[in-house]
């Protein structure tokens, strides 16, 4: 039994190689179950071609848990199949990660940045299955801090899909190299690390996580359209926005309320003429300041 397990873990571990093998293998693995569910009464199947058959949904069953959270074809899979399936994801810690996405945001924040889970991630032995694992981690890790900073989500995303590129372009003498696993392994973990620093940064400036994501917005839109701003009065907007966005959007189904949203629109315009911000004429900045309050309160 131990030999089947470890079996099916090295197929999956195989199947990811390269992104062109993985989609390949679960193009054709879904077309045979699609024929096979047609076929699976007759009596001309061997058993021998059923069992492989199962081979490969358990295959294409565990790829899909480490990419999409789900695992399809599981329940017309015999016990121990199913068995075999849920020790491969629980002993590569793939099911660890995935019950994330049902815990409430802190519980998740905190487990999502346990040292020891990271610990516990890159220790896996299969190269691919850890840096997918790592992968959805980061996923986790970014659409946590997005809820509440755009400017950061989207940096960090971009972070991300630009390192995922690469590691998916590489050459077939890196597919052959340990040190490229372990490299993108280190750099997906340093990157959740940084993720993690982003929640706290504010603090040295006496900002809040919340009061930081519109010091970002505030911040980043000096940088894009090419003007300064003194730090201090930066500071200080930056927590009344916050106290203006929380007050104004405390009613239920603000986000579906244009009335509410009008109000909210024509009071941050004050605010900031208040502070003289922007110190040019960008009609666009308010647009910009506007969807990072809707991020905001949605993601509360």
């Amino acid at each position: 039994e131990l030999k089947k397990l470890e079996c099916l873990k090295q197929a999956q571990e195989f199947v990811q190689t390269t992104k062109e093998k993985e989609a390949r293998f679960m193009g054709l693995a879904k077309r045979l179950k699609a024929a096979y569910d047609i076929c699976v009464g007759n009596e001309g199947i061997t058993q021998a071609e059923r069992d492989r058959a199962h081979f490969y949904f358990a295959i294409r069953s565990i790829l899909h848990k480490l990419t999409k959270g789900n695992a399809p074809d599981t329940a017309q899979m015999n016990a121990r199949v199913r068995e075999m399936i849920a020790s491969a994801l629980q002993s590569e810690g793939v099911e660890d990660v995935l019950q994330l996405s049902d815990a409430e945001a802190e519980q998740a924040k905190q487990n999502i940045f346990d040292d020891e889970y990271l610990q516990h991630i890159n220790r896996i032995k299969l190269p691919n299955t850890k840096i997918k694992l790592l992968q959805m981690l980061l996923q986790k890790a970014i659409g946590q801090i997005r809820k509440v900073n755009k400017v950061k989500g989207v940096n960090f995303t971009q972070k991300m899909q630009q390192l995922v590129e690469q590691y998916n372009d590489r050459t077939e003498q890196d597919i052959l190299k340990s040190e490229v696993y372990e490299e993108m392994a280190e750099t997906l973990t340093d990157m959740i690390v940084q993720v993690r620093k982003a929640f706290t940064e504010g603090e040295e400036k006496g900002l809040s996580f919340e009061e930081t994501a519109f010091y970002d917005i505030l911040k980043s839109l000096c940088v894009k359209y090419h003007f300064t701003y003194p730090e201090d009065k930066l500071i200080a907007l930056s927590k009344r926005v916050k106290i203006l966005v929380d007050e104004q959007a405390a009613y239920p189904d603000w986000d579906k309320r244009d009335d509410i949203k009008s109000a909210l629109k024509v009071d941050l315009i004050i605010l900031l003429d208040e502070f003289g911000y922007p110190p040019v004429e960008r009609d666009e900045v308010y647009g910009e300041i506007f969807e990072q309050a809707e991020n905001f309160k949605k993601g509360r």
